[in-house]
């Protein structure tokens, strides 16, 4: 059974031990898949590829990028992150509570021919998600390691307004 409704959303993901913060409202499209088994989709803000240092710098005409597309495959023990559509820049996370997980990171060059492939792994501390029959709150807490190296705890929630 394959349902879907349109809600407003907030997205944000915290360092707990790096001055990382960051949080997007946005409208997101939920699609109700299986039972307590969820497909969420948003379009993430453009990271721009440059840094202005004075509002004297900003373009007259804005640079308008490719959409990218985020979409989070929810269950109660497991969820799924996908960015997609960008062109140069892709990830695909996987969090499962209490297991290591795989980041995977996709970077192409300006030919569009080169694929490098950067890949991480994660432990999902904690994974709550709330509300029925559709979900209104998921919080995940996990930590990022690159081989033997911790590269921070990390928080993410996603609030879905009624």
């Amino acid at each position: 059974m394959l349902t879907y409704q349109r809600k407003p959303v907030s997205l944000s993901l915290i360092s707990t031990d790096l001055p990382i913060w960051s949080m997007v409202e946005t409208a997101a499209t939920l699609y109700h898949k299986d039972r307590d088994q969820f497909h969420i989709l948003l379009h993430e803000p453009t990271i721009r590829d440059t840094e202005i240092s004075s509002i004297d710098e900003l373009p007259i005409l804005p640079n308008v990028p490719k959409p990218r597309l985020l979409w989070l495959e929810v269950s109660p023990s497991r969820v799924i992150m996908t960015m997609q559509g960008n062109g140069k820049y892709c990830y695909r996370h996987v969090w499962e509570r209490g297991v290591y997980g795989i980041c995977r990171y996709w970077l192409q060059d300006d030919s569009l021919n080169l694929h490098y492939q950067l890949r991480l792994r994660n432990f999902t501390r904690n994974l709550l998600v709330q509300g029925r029959p559709i979900p209104d709150y998921l919080r995940l807490e996990y930590e990022l390691w690159s081989q033997q190296l911790r590269m921070g705890h990390y928080v993410l929630e996603l609030e879905i307004h009624h």
